[in-house]
């Protein structure tokens, strides 16, 4: 399969945040891993992963990113991992535009990971499958796979048992709380809950499921705690992943918009985005695909 992009051209391909419509942990494995039950639902609020095509076989980033290691930059990895498995001998420069917070619960470097994945198997001309491309995904950390595949979805295992669905288009007030959720903390603390009971899709479509995560969350960081206290005025406030993000899921876009300006107003940072059970990565990838089938 030929490379769709001659090295020099730069690309820019979106990489969406989620948000945990809920999050049971059912119980912990013998790997030390837990088992969960959460649904994936993508927002239009997204970083953006550019991408320059090199032919000498360089992986390299086009800039820095504050507070994270090259060592620890999922794009990078992903890149080689990506290149191991298809075994081109092309390379890229890999420069991400950041919007979502780090450590927000809203995955944005599992999706900025993913995002590279999908577009350079495209632009190197890999031809590797979802499947594939999910099997990686899975190696650099559990809500890669959910990203790569790219519908919204409810998700058992770890996170990586995916099963396409189709929840209720919504808008959503996120706060972003000054504050940076180490996963590891929480999934290690002792109080946290680990034997929810499992539910069926029906339970969470009729309202049904919360974020075991939110307790622990909320007694260590005061910050979360204040924000899910701004947003339970309006409704019913969820932490999303183990945070520090929080969100409203509301109706309607005027609904959101109006309960985003009070808490603007009190000196809230955060946004309004639409839900989406599509990823706009991959409406991308699909129209650029019909434009070419179109010229042929």
């Amino acid at each position: 399969m030929a490379p769709d992009a001659a090295p020099g051209a730069e690309t820019a391909w979106p990489a969406p945040a989620k948000v945990n419509r809920f999050l049971h942990v059912l119980g912990r494995r013998a790997d030390g891993y837990h088992r969960l039950q959460t649904v994936f639902q993508f927002l239009d609020r997204c970083d953006t992963v550019h991408l320059r095509v090199r032919a000498d076989g360089i992986i390299r980033r086009g800039a820095d990113l504050p507070g994270i290691p090259e060592a620890d930059d999922l794009t990078l990895r992903a890149a080689r991992a990506l290149r191991r498995a298809s075994g081109t001998a092309l390379g890229a420069d890999i420069r991400v535009t950041k919007v979502l917070p780090a450590g927000g619960g809203l995955g944005g470097g599992s999706s900025d990971a993913a995002t590279t994945l999908v577009a350079l198997n495209r632009l190197w001309g890999c031809g590797l499958g979802e499947d594939a491309l999910a099997r990686l995904g899975l190696q650099l950390g559990a809500d890669v796979p959910v990203f790569v595949r790219g519908r919204a979805a409810w998700a058992d295992g770890v996170g990586e048992d995916l099963q396409p669905l189709d929840p209720d288009p919504c808008w959503f007030v996120v706060l972003v709380p000054d504050c940076r959720v180490s996963t590891a903390e929480v999934f290690q603390a002792p109080e946290l809950t680990r034997n929810s009971p499992p539910i069926r899709i029906t339970d969470f479509l009729e309202g049904g499921g919360r974020n075991d995560c939110e307790p622990v969350v909320r007694a260590r960081y005061a910050g979360v705690a204040r924000a899910l206290d701004a947003l339970s005025a309006f409704g019913r406030p969820r932490l999303t992943g183990t945070g520090g993000c929080v969100f409203l899921a509301c109706a309607v876009e005027a609904e959101a918009r109006a309960v985003w300006e009070h808490c603007r107003q009190a000196g809230w940072d955060g946004f309004v985005a639409r839900g989406l059970n599509h990823s706009p990565l991959h409406r991308q990838v699909d129209a650029e695909a019909a434009g070419e089938q179109t010229v042929s």
